[in-house]
Order: structure tokens, then sequence, then C-alpha cells
């Protein structure tokens, strides 16, 4: 709560909501200014790098793959297998913690300036809507006045475009989890070809349309779960878009004749120009609300105004609560010394972890149920199975060599050469002379190698029969 506020009732019900429980639409004024050409690079920046990701390659494979159906991911051109799930975790619990700590000291920034769905409404389907309905206005008399010919080809002009803009980046979503080769291919050889896969296509595209042609704003309020943590997260502290009340109030209809000091009045001359241009439809002035986005149109539409009647810009601008009520700069609190040394360490962990990530993970057992043969009269022989997990961007040639034994690997089916980002198997066996054994269970130690270069060493077991142990 601040000092100016005379009526929270708008606290008490979403502000697209209707005290009927109605849907009130939002008809946002196209914003203008400094910030929004700011937020217009960034957005359209964004989306470049959307569309061009998919068709950049490392070494022959995409660089971002979220392929979760097979279980392979690829992030800047490293493969990662199931087997390294625990950095991916541990990459997602420090990404919340990010989110968390960055949501603590500069609040919903996140939301107004890279969030997908802000981007996507207000830079691609917001301006698409600007161009062939026109203006606030001019959609508010065109939904509220009966069908004719204008209506109708506007309409429907607007909702395909939508819609295709939907299955356009649906199609680049699933590029990111299949890859744009399997993407193309599939869209080469046509729904016949994959009928089921067609039409769940279109539904997604439809469910995404429906996302940015009727629910829009609602996402933000209703469905996005870290809209909803910003009221645990937020503090005095955060920085979040503000209205100076303190310079603003009392407010007062702007008279170019009058001396706003002397007449007691603030700066703020109720105008209604930061309501107008609010995607959200809230008033910025009734402070910290949590269909606030953070988007700043409120500010450039402050800033013009103030501009026209000669006043300081920043009447509604970046900055904390204590300080618009104290006068005082953003101080590092228990919290967010607490999260930083958290983040801090999670980053040190993964950043080990990727430090000791083999480029060949393996794993070798005897064959399950199988027991010593007598490979001839001075031999023994066990069998045993051998999966690689090759990392990298290239075939590699495995060989293995036995550390702390003599004996001859003998592997079955030829060489061993696991293919790039893929799992190799093999069955090999292992002769040892009958002489060396000491006990029914000798220890072995394997080493990998690739081209000469060590790649891991794994420990084994050697059965032999029991008479070798001291006292059968």
């Amino acid at each position: 709560m601040t000092e100016f506020d005379e009526n929270d009732s708008f606290r008490d019900r979403v502000s697209t909501i209707a005290e009927d429980g109605k849907r009130v639409w939002v008809y946002p004024k196209r914003p203008s200014g400094r910030l929004f050409k700011y937020r217009n690079l960034v957005a359209y920046l964004l989306l470049v790098i959307f569309f061009i990701t998919p068709f950049i390659k490392v070494a022959g494979e995409p660089l971002m793959l979220f392929n979760f159906l097979e279980r392979r991911f690829i992030l800047f051109g490293v493969v990662f297998f199931p087997q390294d799930f625990h950095i991916f975790v541990l990459s997602m619990i420090a990404f919340i913690v990010f989110v968390v700590l960055f949501t603590v000291v500069f609040g919903r920034l996140f939301c107004g300036w890279i969030c997908p769905q802000t981007i996507f409404m207000e830079f691609v389907f917001r301006q698409i809507e600007y161009l062939i309905e026109g203006n606030n206005s001019q959609q508010r008399k065109l939904d509220s006045r009966s069908l004719d010919f204008d209506k109708i080809w506007r309409k429907s002009l607007k909702h395909l475009i939508f819609y295709l803009i939907s299955l356009v980046t649906v199609y680049f979503f699933l590029a990111y989890v299949f890859g744009m080769d399997r993407v193309i291919q599939l869209i080469k050889e046509g729904p016949s070809a994959n009928l089921a896969g067609f039409f769940g296509m279109l539904i997604f595209a439809a469910v995404h349309y429906l996302v940015f042609a009727k629910l829009r704003e609602q996402v933000c309020i209703i469905v996005c779960p870290y809209g909803r943590l910003q009221g645990v997260l937020l503090d005095r502290n955060s920085i979040n878009v503000t209205y100076d009340y303190k310079r603003g109030e009392p407010r007062g209809k702007h008279n170019p004749l009058e001396d706003r000091d002397k007449a007691g009045k603030g700066d703020c001359i109720d105008c209604n120009s930061c309501v107008l241009v609010c995607p959200t439809g809230i008033d910025i002035r009734n402070g910290t609300q949590l269909e606030c986005i953070n988007c700043t149109a409120c500010i450039d539409a402050c800033d013009n105004i103030m501009d026209r009647v000669k006043k300081p810009r920043g009447l509604i601008r970046y900055a904390s609560e204590r300080s618009i009520a104290d006068g005082t700069h953003l101080s590092f609190n228990v919290r967010i010394l607490f999260y930083s040394v958290v983040l801090s360490g999670l980053l040190i962990l993964i950043g080990y972890l990727f430090s000791i990530r083999t480029d060949i993970e393996s794993t070798i057992l005897r064959m399950p149920g199988s027991m010593y043969q007598e490979y001839d009269s001075l031999h023994y022989s066990n069998i045993y199975t051998i999966q690689l997990i090759n990392k990298t961007r290239r075939d590699l040639p495995v060989e293995l060599e036995i550390e702390n034994a003599e004996g001859e690997i003998k592997m079955m089916g030829g060489p061993l050469v696991v293919p790039k980002g893929d799992v190799g198997k093999a069955t090999f066996l292992l002769v040892i002379e009958k002489s060396q054994l000491k006990s029914s269970v000798t220890p072995i130690e394997f080493r990998v190698l690739s081209e000469g270069r060590e790649m891991a060493e794994i420990e084994a077991t050697f059965v032999g029969p029991n008479s070798l142990d001291p006292g059968k």
C-alpha cells in the first residue's frame, strides 16, 4: 500500500474482469517513445534468433535441440545424453534461482522485455492488428458496430494471418525438438505421409492462435506461474515500473495559465495516457499490481505528456517503492545476498561438472548369466559387453587394453567404431592364462582408448573355477 491509495477496490478483482464476471476486452493505444524503440530492437533481435537458430549447425548437428521424446539434447553444440541428466537438472535449478534473484532485484523486467508471450503479442500480433484494424479507438468502434463488409474482411484477414503465423511458429518450435531437416522432410512428404502428425500440428497451431487472438493478457495474469510468484518475491527494494506519487499527487487537470505548485497540485495532470497504453488494462498510479508486466509503455506515454506540459520526465519510471517513499537507493539486503551466494555455488558446481565431463561414457559388464570358459588347455576366458556413449561430433574408433594383468582381448564383429552423438555396443572375450589366476574372482582394470588417447578406466572382474581359491 502507498500513501495515495484512496480507493483500493481495484485490488478486489482483476482489471480485465468486470464486476458481473464478464471479460473486459483491453484496447491498448499504440505505444511510442524512447523505451518502446529499445524494446522493438530487443524483440526483433530475439525473433530473428528464434527463427534462424534451427538452421544453424555445428559439425552437421543443430546448434540447439530439445528432443524430449528421444532423450537427446544439444545446447550450443554440446550433446547431452540421459547420463548427463544431473547437469541438466542443476542447470534448470540455477536458472530458477537466477530468475528469483533477478525478480527480487529488478521485478518483472523479463516479462516486459524478453518473455515470448510479450514479444509475440506486442510486436507481432498486436502490430498486425494495428495495421488492419487501426488504433485502439478504431478497434473499439469496429467491434461495437454490426456486421458489414468492411468488418468482415478486416476480421477475416486478421485472423487468417494470425493462424498462418501460428502455424509457421509451431513448425519452428517443432524444429527445436526434432531438427529443421526432419521438419523440412515432413513438409515435403505432405500430410498424407503422416496424417496424425499433420492434424497434431493444426491443433497446436490452433492453441497458439487462441492464446494470442483470445487469451492475450489473461496468460500473464492467470496462466503464467511466474506472474503469480512476483507477489512472494517482490519487496520494497525491488525495481519496478513505478509511479512517483510524492511528485504526482494530488492530481489535477492541466491549465497552462495556472502555477501548479502554488495551487497545491502535483505533476500528474490526470490525462489517463498511462492507462490507455497499458496492455493489461491497469492504472499504474494505483501502485504495484499483479497484472503489471513492466512493459514501460506507461513510462513513454507519461514522458511524452511531461514534455508537452514542460515538466521533468520520470513521473513514472523504473524505481523501487522504498526509493520513492524515502529517497534511498537499492541496497543489497539479506535475501539478495542469499540468492547470490546460492546461484554462485550452483554455477561453480555446474562448471566443475562440465570440466570433468568426458567425451566417452563407457560401461563394461560380464555377460549376464555367463561363467568362465576353458578357452584351451592353457587359458580361461570370460565374455563381456561394452556400451559406449560418444558425446563428440566425430566418429570415434575405440580400443581396449588391460591395465593390471596380462591377457588378450578378442572383439567380436571387428573393430569398434562409435558414431558421433550415438551409443555403441559390442561383445568381446578376455583370455587369460590359467597360471596368472590366483582365485576364482580376479579384479580387472580396463583402459578405454581412442586414437591413442585414454578416455576412461573401468573396473570389472574375471571369474575362474572355485578350485583356484585357497583351501578348496
